[in-house]
């Protein structure tokens, strides 16, 4: 769509909210009239109803009726009606012209006032901020005094909490990412805090707020809440009128993050002195904190304090699961990872909401008011996954969001140049190559991973990506903006998070010998070392995760000198945020990184001038940075509750300044590796049906003539000649480089609306081809020539770099669809060119008895007559014959086309035998790049081919044939199949594929007639 969308009224103003936008006057400033207008969002929220609905009649006209599809007799969801008509009664509300029909008190009419009409000097609050306080406000003030016909509003949000936290009254408000959750959090704290100091004998209202956060970075975020902080919303975005900052200086406000509730041991003790002590006195030791004590040391300020208002800041991390008639969305529901992380977020919202309850049986709560842009119920909470928390009471959706334009524009791969598929490939990322990554992290790896050898997708992925954020670098920097734009990665552990940063930013190599050798950064823009490889001070990417913390690896020695008026800048603010004059004396590693991290792309901090930030899930939320431009996802995203949280993180605009028109200018967040769905709704899977089941076996003794014995194979051994090298290069020792191997090359970038953008790698073309060429020598002399631990053959360079010319400028790499010789570089690419060149080397010593095949030791034979396991599939083939030619009863297929071979091999008279090989144990060693695979063939067939012992055939069947069969192709014919053929003790064996299903029949008949006219002349030799 064209940039059009943004110039409507309605759209990218500070004053819009879709359905309805204040007029504006001749100043560009907002009237009391309110124009209404069409609201365009197609995101439907389902809802859980609450059991006490269904138990109170009078609610039951609120139920719109199960037709989601998501409706169930335990649980019912629907578009939430209920906050659409309080929405409509706000707004009349809101519209009455004298506030004394507001039923509000003086200071709250005030407030109301100043928010909606104060010349503000900086942002003003926006309309969906002024709509989530207003339906607060007329919740606890104003309905209470409209009698019954409002009344159904509190018994909704009763019933809710009855269901899923009874002992807590919560009210949610929803508010998109970057639309100010932190702004309205301020502005409710000013409203209780004015009228609980001007009223003190008022139960409405409080002073004494507990703020609790999922994480040490939301808490930190959170301080400018505190009235004495150095940035303190109310003085400096100018929340309350001058003359009520006094008031909001009596508040007394704790931040804290959730885990402060778990109580701690108060001494430590000994597990024998522990069993003594409790045998002696004869009851157990009681060493754990109370609920008081722990209260104590959480919210000191607090204490003697009743009716405590608590804001839950990302309130979604905060539940009471669901078991009793939870079907299929529990915690046990789930395996592998899913149940992991169900158990873990369980856990977490466990101790949350707990610690709340402390507090309300000790202090007592007047209400909490959970903030978040996903109030979602999470995954194996007994809630189906992404259902909106029944108490929510205001929704300003992230489709809302966009579509007023107080939030970057999202562009998310939309079409790409890899055919098939269906969904580009840089949009679901993670399933190209999950895989291919490390599967735990750093402290668990246990081995050095070598950062070059990341999947090829994935740096084509951090190609495409860099590329346009180095476009997006330069436009910056020739307007004077003086912060970069800035580009995330956000990882799946430790382990990728440290390959990512270190391909990027650049590392040190140790060698054999115990020097080291640095490899600088692939991206330049994002390099740590400069040109001579010294170390930057400042650097240009971070690292962030807790292992980094804890380290304090990730500053340079020379950082504190470098940074010293920023250090300085930062210790004065904490001696004014926490009035301890010795709390900036001592500042360690992990504070400064994690004050840089805070502090990216605002000037004159810590973190002003950071380019590249990788992170395993620091950045999921609570992270506030508004200069990001870029994001890559390279982690499984299971929910769109997650695909939401990291997506926000780029979507904070970074200049909220009018244009001409008044309307804010557009700003966009390109995204690569995240699958998020603007309209994404909640899916039941339905049940499948069970399938039958067939024993799969040998057929013994009737059918043991026809067992098939084969060689189990763990490597290979090749001895070189020591006269000249050759290669013999055929159509397997091509090396196509395609989209569909490397990643596009080409991808279309598109938001919902506004201009899109092709996300290339053409920068790539400028690499000499002289360097290609000397890089994969290299590469091929130190990787394939080499044994573990011995010095290159260096005295083979010239004859590799012959052959390696000879492969390239022969036509045997092919570069389509967009790809560039430069991606050879690429390790995974540079292995697999390195291993066809090998291969075609190999190729060319056959005759000469140079390959020989090493076999398990402890197992060096396989036969048939072990296969026994069961299988519920379908496509199958019974080997009853007549006569039979299988020693195994069934034939599991994988494709039509091998049910076709199975009746092609029992119809000719030259077979002899034949087995499938599925749980036969027959597995090909191969590298696909540097990574060993094991392949499994299809068949193994014996040929009466006039011979004393039958001749052994290897069939594949095959219907397309990317890079990984011409692998597999070339190390049977280069490598197996010679090398057992040279050990003498198995037979006679070759090796066939099959790729046009058609042909199959004729193939297979040309194939076994070579084969008896060559078994003949040998015995007539």
């Amino acid at each position: 769509m064209s940039e059009q969308f943004f110039e409507k009224p309605i759209l990218n103003s500070p004053y819009a909210f879709p359905g309805r936008h204040w007029e504006l006057d001749e100043d560009g400033q907002p009237t009391n009239q309110i124009i209404e207008t069409r609201r365009r969002s197609d995101l439907i929220t389902p809802v859980p109803k609450p059991k006490m609905r269904r138990q109170n009649q009078k609610q039951g006209s609120l139920i719109l009726g199960g037709d989601d599809d998501l409706s169930t007799e335990e649980q019912e969801y629907n578009p939430t009606p209920i906050i659409n008509e309080i929405r409509t009664y706000v707004e009349i509300w809101r519209n009455l012209p004298n506030p004394d029909q507001w039923l509000v008190t003086p200071e709250t009419a005030r407030l109301l006032t100043h928010w909606r009409h104060h010349q503000f000097e900086g942002i003003r609050p926006f309309f969906c901020q002024i709509e989530a306080v207003e339906t607060a406000i007329w919740l606890v003030e104003v309905a209470p005094k409209l009698g019954a016909r409002v009344a159904k509003f509190w018994a909704h949000v009763k019933g809710g909490n009855e269901q899923a936290n009874p002992e807590l009254l919560r009210l949610a408000l929803k508010l998109a990412t970057g639309a100010g959750k932190t702004t309205v959090m301020a502005m409710l704290i000013a409203w209780q805090t004015v009228n609980a100091v001007r009223h003190p004998n008022s139960k409405q209202f409080s002073r004494g707020f507990l703020i609790v956060a999922p994480g040490i970075t939301i808490r930190d975020r959170l301080r400018v809440l505190i009235p004495n902080d150095p940035e303190s919303y109310y003085k400096h975005r100018e929340i309350v009128p001058p003359d009520m900052l006094a008031d909001i200086d009596r508040a007394k406000i704790v931040i804290t993050n959730y885990h402060a509730f778990k109580q701690r041991e108060r001494m430590e003790v000994a597990k024998g002195t522990r069993m003594a002590i409790e045998g002696w006195r004869g009851e157990k030791l009681q060493t754990l904190e109370t609920e008081g004590q722990m209260l104590q040391r959480v919210m000191p300020e607090l204490m003697g304090m009743k009716n405590i208002v608590v804001l839950n800041d990302e309130a979604h991390h905060c539940y009471r699961e669901r078991v009793k008639d939870a079907a299929g969305e529990t915690e046990e529901d789930l395996k592998g990872e899913e149940k992991d992380e169900a158990k873990e977020n369980n856990e977490a919202a466990r101790m949350w909401i707990s610690g709340l309850e402390a507090v309300k049986r000790k202090l007592g709560l007047a209400l909490v008011y959970d903030l978040s842009a996903t109030p979602f119920f999470l995954r194996g909470s007994g809630y189906i996954e992404g259902t909106l928390f029944p108490w929510t009471m205001s929704d300003f959706s992230l489709m809302d969001a966009i579509e007023c334009g107080i939030v970057k524009l999202p562009r998310v791969p939309v079409a790409d140049n890899v055919p098939g598929g269906d969904t580009p490939k840089f949009r679901n990322l993670w399933d190209h190559i999950g895989k291919k990554l490390p599967k735990k992290g750093r402290g668990a790896s246990g081995k050095s991973l070598d950062p070059l050898s990341l999947p090829a997708e994935l740096l084509t992925a951090l190609e495409a990506l860099y590329g346009h954020y180095a476009k997006t670098f330069e436009l910056w920097e020739n307007e004077g903006i003086g912060v970069p734009p800035v580009f995330i990665v956000v990882c799946n552990n430790t382990s990728t998070s440290e390959l990512i940063y270190k391909y990027v930013s650049g590392f040190h190599r140790d060698n054999d010998d115990g020097s080291t050798t640095l490899e600088n950064g692939r991206l330049a823009l994002f390099r740590n070392y400069d040109d001579f490889g010294n170390r930057i001070a400042r650097p240009n990417t971070i690292l962030i995760d807790s292992a980094q913390l804890e380290s304090g690896e990730a500053l340079d020695k020379d950082f504190r000198e470098m940074a010293a008026d920023e250090i300085e800048r930062f210790r004065r603010e904490m001696i004014e945020r926490t009035g301890d004059i010795h709390a900036g004396d001592t500042i360690d590693e992990a504070t400064l990184l994690r004050e840089v991290m805070n502090t990216v792309g605002k000037e004159g901090k810590l973190g002003e001038q950071i380019r590249c930030v990788v992170s395993v899930s620091m950045l999921t939320e609570g992270w506030d940075a508004n200069t990001v431009t870029h994001i890559l996802g390279v982690r499984a995203f299971g929910t769109q509750l997650l695909c939401e949280q990291v997506v926000g993180r780029g979507l904070r605009r970074q200049s909220y300044d009018l244009n001409d028109e008044g309307l804010f200018n557009v700003e966009y967040a390109d995204v690569l590796g995240i699958p998020f769905d603007f309209t994404a709704k909640p899916v039941v899977s339905p049940p499948a049906k069970p399938r039958e089941t067939v024993r799969v076996h040998a057929v013994k003794p009737d059918r043991d003539a026809l067992e098939i014995v084969f060689p189990r194979v763990e490597g290979y051994r090749v001895e070189l000649p020591d006269e000249r090298l050759e290669a013999t290069f055929g159509p397997d020792h091509i090396l196509n480089l395609t989209p569909q191997l490397v990643g596009p090359s080409v991808t279309k970038n598109q938001g919902i609306i506004g201009e899109g953008v092709d996300l290339t790698i053409a920068h790539l073309e400028d690499m000499r081809s002289s360097t290609i060429l000397f890089h994969l020598a290299r590469h091929l002399l130190y990787n394939k020539y080499r044994d573990p631990g011995e010095e290159p053959k260096l005295h083979l360079f010239g004859q590799l770099k012959r052959i390696t010319r000879q492969w390239l400028e022969g036509g045997y790499l092919k570069c389509t669809g967009g790809t560039y010789p430069a991606q050879l570089i690429y390790k995974e690419i540079a292995d697999m060119a390195a291993e066809r060149i090998k291969a075609a080397i190999t190729l060319s010593l056959v005759g000469e008895n140079p390959v020989k095949a090493i076999l398990d030791a402890y197992n060096p034979m396989g036969s048939s007559a072990y296969v026994n396991f069961t299988t519920s599939k379908e496509t199958r083939w019974q080997t009853n014959g007549p006569p039979p030619k299988s020693h195994v009863n069934w034939v599991v297929c994988d494709s039509d086309w091998e049910v076709e071979f199975c009746r092609v091999a029992e119809a000719h008279p030259q077979v002899r035998a034949y087995v499938k090989n599925q749980n036969l144990g027959l597995e090909v060693p191969y590298l696909m790049g540097s990574t060993p695979r094991k392949y499994i063939p299809d068949f193994v067939v014996q040929v009466n081919d006039g011979n004393t012992e039958p001749f052994n055939l290897i069939i594949e069947i095959k219907g397309f044939r990317g890079e990984d069969a011409k692998e597999k192709a070339n190390t049977m014919r280069a490598y197996w199949v010679p090398g057992v053929n040279n050990l003498g003790k198995f037979g006679r064996w070759a090796f066939a594929e099959f790729t046009a299903v058609y042909e199959i029949e004729a193939e297979f008949n040309k194939l076994i007639e070579s084969l008896c006219a060559a078994g003949a002349s040998n015995v007539a030799a």
